[in-house]
């Protein structure tokens, strides 16, 4: 399989350039996944050079389809569902339709790798289990994403990314000690879960690689987000068994003093990490804050935080900026989107990239963040329409065909 700007994630080469191929050309991943977990990964997959098939449902498909944010649509589908399946290809079948069985089964018997994340028990009532596609492939790698794994108490329960912050503490860890639980603003298990899968799935292809044996590998939300929390949960683990309180001004860390956190300022906000009390105080002309030893930052950091809060609305952000990062204090300005764009800090790396449907329609969305021998990976085609190559899949299985 050859590396193609618009088929392979690939960023295009001079005509004149030898074509370098990628780490995963030559690799096929069937994406039985929907929404965002398991589709990240296979997204992930496609940007280093695998041929990513989505296998979706006639007639609606991938639920994400018709998911909006904000009422955003692109060719009758979600913007998000295309972000997350760009450069996939989408074939069509009924998983329980034995007529169809066949070729779903010559699909998956030449196929590298499987990812699903139907809830624990769904694939296998299917006849998709690991047990059973091993005996079509031996060399597959299986990989699933569930909510709260495969066993326990919870294993029936939505795998949904907000229900499992909530669950997890992640909401619990954010917000002052006042306030309430403070979900994180994206899909963060989704999104790290799928992570953890793309680890799993490369680790087994190098295994593969050694024995000729394939593998199964497992990932759930609750694992992820609680993998999230390694520091917090290492102290709480490793302490008095008390949970932990949150700070009351500028939470920022449940297990790190003053200054940490976030500040408002006289026309914005501020961050502050980790930095010595009293040259943080000297450093603004607040003497108050250089009275306190280094053993007081964290038993006394609410009162420290206050005395920093009050100080702070006094300037702008700018101003303490320029009093602060030359003395090489931990800070930064608190940036909306368009702040983050017009900064000129991406300038350089260029994070966004433009994809073009089959109708000719274009949307711009981020890019991978994984570089390769120095090259920026981007793909030029969004996601397929439903079922877009479905025939064309079919008919490479077929012996003499043109495919």
């Amino acid at each position: 399989m050859g590396c193609n700007a618009v088929e392979t994630g690939c960023t295009a080469a001079p005509d004149d350039a030898p074509q370098q191929e990628l780490p995963l050309d030559g690799v096929t991943a069937l994406d039985f996944s929907q929404f965002l977990a398991g589709p990240s990964a296979a997204l992930r997959l496609a940007d280093l050079g695998a041929r990513v098939i989505k296998i979706e449902r006639p007639g609606s498909g991938d639920g994400c389809r018709a998911l909006t944010l904000a009422d955003q649509r692109l060719d009758d589908d979600s913007i998000l569902f295309h972000t997350i399946n760009r450069n996939k290809e989408s074939y069509a079948v009924d998983l329980k339709d034995a007529a169809a069985r066949p070729r779903l089964e010559a699909l998956i018997g030449r196929a590298d790798i499987l990812i699903h994340n139907f809830r624990p028990g769904v694939m296998e009532r299917l006849g998709l289990g690991f047990e059973a596609v091993q005996r079509h492939n031996p060399g597959l790698i299986y990989a699933g994403v569930s909510g709260y794994g495969e066993d326990g108490p919870w294993r029936a329960l939505p795998g949904q990314d907000l229900l499992v912050q909530a669950v997890s503490g992640i909401t619990w860890l954010s917000g002052d000690a006042s306030g309430p639980p403070v979900p994180v603003g994206l899909a963060i298990t989704d999104m790290m879960a799928g992570a953890h899968l793309v680890q799993g799935i490369l680790a087994l292809l190098v295994r593969r690689g050694r024995t000729g044996r394939g593998g199964r590998v497992d990932v759930s939300l609750l694992e992820t987000a609680v993998d999230l929390q390694f520091e917090q949960l290492s102290a709480y683990l490793n302490g008095d068994g008390d949970a932990p309180r949150r700070s009351a001004v500028s939470n920022g860390n449940i297990y790190l003093g003053a200054p940490y956190g976030l500040y408002a300022t006289a026309d914005g906000h501020l961050a502050i990490a980790m930095a010595p009390v009293d040259r943080v105080g000297e450093l603004i002309g607040c003497r108050p804050l250089c009275e306190f030893p280094p053993e007081s930052w964290f038993v006394e950091r609410d009162g420290i935080k206050s005395l920093l809060a009050r100080h702070l609305l006094t300037g702008s952000t700018q101003h303490w900026l320029d009093k602060l990062q030359p003395a090489d204090i931990w800070c930064a300005p608190v940036l909306d989107w368009p702040a983050l764009f017009g900064s000129g800090a991406l300038d350089t790396l260029d994070p966004v990239q433009t994809v073009r449907t089959s109708s000719g329609a274009t949307l711009r969305t981020t890019r991978c963040p994984v570089r390769i021998d120095g090259r920026v990976l981007t793909s030029a085609r969004a996601a397929p329409g439903l079922g877009a190559d479905t025939a064309t899949i079919d008919s490479e299985a077929t012996p003499g065909s043109a495919a």
